[in-house]
This record gives structure tokens, sequence and C-alpha cells, in this order.
């Protein structure tokens, strides 16, 4: 009974980690898209939450592990898109810096503005 549970185990791992590196194959996942940063924040808090309650368990089921790599693609979009966000704050401030530097005044409560309109979403 015991080599039978081991070779459907070892069945079922073989499937799951051949599906892990072929990223070209149609039943792979895409995760939930993330086009804005609050839908990234979500996706990124509610993923968090789920990957969390999954890893609690006394066991981890093969359906478990199958969720928690379903669950990367969401993370994965969450995070690229926090990091191109992020990225433009950087950029403008950046600007600011410089318009700081240059003592334009006029230029600097432009991009001040309109960093602190951007950067808004962050300060939670």
């Amino acid at each position: 009974m015991q080599s039978i549970r081991a070779v459907t185990l070892s069945l079922l791992m073989s499937v799951f980690v051949g599906n892990v590196y072929a990223d070209d194959r149609p039943d792979h996942f895409s995760g939930k898209a993330s086009e804005t940063l609050e839908q990234a924040s979500s996706n990124f808090s509610e993923g968090n939450r789920r990957l969390a309650e999954i890893l609690s368990k006394e066991e981890i089921s093969m359906a478990d592990m199958a969720s928690i790599h379903k669950l990367t693609y969401t993370l994965e979009n969450a995070l690229e898109r926090i990091e191109e966000e992020y990225d433009q704050l950087a950029a403008q401030l950046e600007a600011l810096h410089l318009a700081s530097e240059g003592a334009d005044i006029g230029l600097a409560r432009k991009l001040g503005d309109t960093y602190l309109e951007s950067a808004e979403p962050f300060k939670d």
C-alpha cells in the first residue's frame, strides 16, 4: 500500500514539476491582472492572505501546492505593477529634487504637487 502511495505521489509531482518549467504550455496560469496600483495592492494583500492560510496548515497537500503555484502568478503580476508605480514615483521625486536644487520655485511646486498626488496611494 505504501509503494502505491509513493508511486502516485511521484506521478503527481512529475506532472506538477513539469508544469512549473513549461511556460509555453496552454494549461499554465496568467494570474489576476493588476492594471492599476489599487488593483495590484488588493491582489497582493489577498494573495498573501491566501498564501498564509495554506502555509499555516498542519499538512500541505498537492492541491495546496497547485494553489500556491497559481497564486504566485497573481502575486508576480501585482509586484510588477507596484514596482512600475514606484519607479514612476522615484522619477517624479528626482525631477522635484533637481527643480529644488535649481531653485525653480514654480517648477518645484508643479512637480511637488504631481509627486504628492502620485504618492497618495502608497501612504498606507
